[in-house]
């Protein structure tokens, strides 16, 4: 059976995530019921990440495997005719080795947080942007920020629902850029590691804009990480503005 790479692009507002789930929409739900109409018969794929409700992408990979030697194009002009009218595109397909993995050959993720700073409603940006009404300072942020980047144990910054065998993980990367967007000033989070617990990048973004708006110092932000405590972490900001922007291989499947 050969084993076709999908880059996945999706707005996450309709969907209950990216996992399958019985009574409710999915992106995985959605692709998997596009292969059927292509291979009829129960199809299974595999992302490099499960994004949750309200989460986008822009650059999540998944794999499956079929029956028919596909050309890679034809397919994914074929899966984005049968995924319409869902806001669920597959961007480019490729054909992958058979113990290629999207989860477990993955070398890196990469996310995108976008927070808007404006308060008049947004309209262009609704549901794709976490908004909120005052200006933040970036500046303490980025002081803040760079406690959080290296390898620590982040409990603090761990959903009480993560299934993740252990808290420690690397952050290779928590850039934060200023930039006038279409809808006005925005503030956007770069963020890079191996891999993520659940909820942590909303449990930094969240604690972050604490920093920005002055509640917190960036030594609180210190002194939350070190406190390994959940009841230490700022508001977990909500998913409308985070997107998976990337995934990183040994070498890239689609060139």
């Amino acid at each position: 059976m050969p084993r076709f790479a999908l880059e996945v692009e999706y707005h996450g507002a309709p969907f209950a995530g990216w996992q399958r789930q019985a009574d409710q929409p999915s992106v995985q739900g959605a692709i998997e019921d596009a292969l059927a109409r292509l291979e009829p018969g129960p199809h299974t794929i595999a992302a490099a990440g499960r994004t949750d409700a309200g989460v986008h992408a822009i650059g999540q990979v998944a794999h499956c495997d079929l029956q028919k030697d596909w050309d890679p194009f034809r397919l994914s002009e074929a899966l984005n005719f049968h995924l319409k009218p869902q806001p669920v595109a597959i961007r480019r397909a490729a054909l992958v080795p058979d113990d290629w993995h999207a989860r477990f050959s993955a070398l890196e993720r990469r996310y995108v947080f976008r927070l808007l700073m404006r308060r008049a409603p947004a309209t262009h940006d609704a549901g794709l942007v976490w908004q909120v009404s005052q200006r933040l300072d970036p500046e303490p942020m980025r002081r803040a920020a760079a406690y959080l980047i290296g390898k620590h144990d982040f409990t603090t910054f761990r959903s009480s629902i993560c299934q993740a065998a252990s808290p420690v993980k690397t952050l290779g990367e928590l850039r934060i850029e200023e930039v006038e967007g279409w809808s006005g000033p925005e503030l956007r989070f770069f963020l890079r590691a191996r891999s993520f617990l659940h909820n942590q990048v909303r449990s930094f973004v969240g604690t972050l804009e604490r920093v920005g708006a002055g509640a917190w110092t960036p030594e609180d932000v210190r002194d939350a990480l070190e406190a390994r405590d959940r009841a230490a972490c700022g508001p977990v900001c909500p998913p409308q503005g985070l997107y998976l922007a990337g995934v990183q291989y040994p070498e890239d499947p689609f060139v």
